[in-house]
């Protein structure tokens, strides 16, 4: 499970591993909706034809517009969203967040515990799939 590019931007720094991203945005951006065509890029590029999973590692203040949620649900071999927030601020904007993304969207206190329900969401969809 080794990274396989990262990507440093103006607005946020982004990890990408064999089944998922880890997206850390920077200081005082404002995420809009216009940022998920860079996402869908990248998941495009990377993951074509494969589940993969957004892991957002909030370690900096920054704020989210909620209307991103639904552009972001249509990518379609995105299968789930797992949030790190901070503090517990940054937990309640989460919290609000998930009413917007009608996929799996999970809240974790570390990056470990996302990356490990990562690998277990992803598994459980594969064996699924299998059936």
């Amino acid at each position: 499970m080794g990274i396989i590019k990262y990507i440093e931007r103006e607005d946020a720094e982004i990890f990408i591993f064999d089944n998922f991203i880890i997206n850390q945005v920077k200081e005082g951006v404002v995420v809009e909706p216009e940022h998920n065509d860079l996402l869908n890029k990248i998941v495009q590029k990377h993951f074509s034809g494969k589940d993969m999973v957004y892991i957002s590692n909030r370690v900096k203040s920054y704020s989210v517009n909620p209307l991103i949620y639904p552009k972001t649900e249509a990518i379609p071999n995105l299968v789930a969203i797992a949030m790190i927030p901070k503090t517990a601020t940054m937990r309640k904007n989460a919290e609000y967040e998930r009413q917007f993304y009608d996929k799996p969207y999970e809240i974790f206190d570390s990056l470990t515990d996302a990356i490990s329900w990562v690998q277990s969401h992803l598994g459980k969809r594969e064996t699924s799939e299998v059936k």
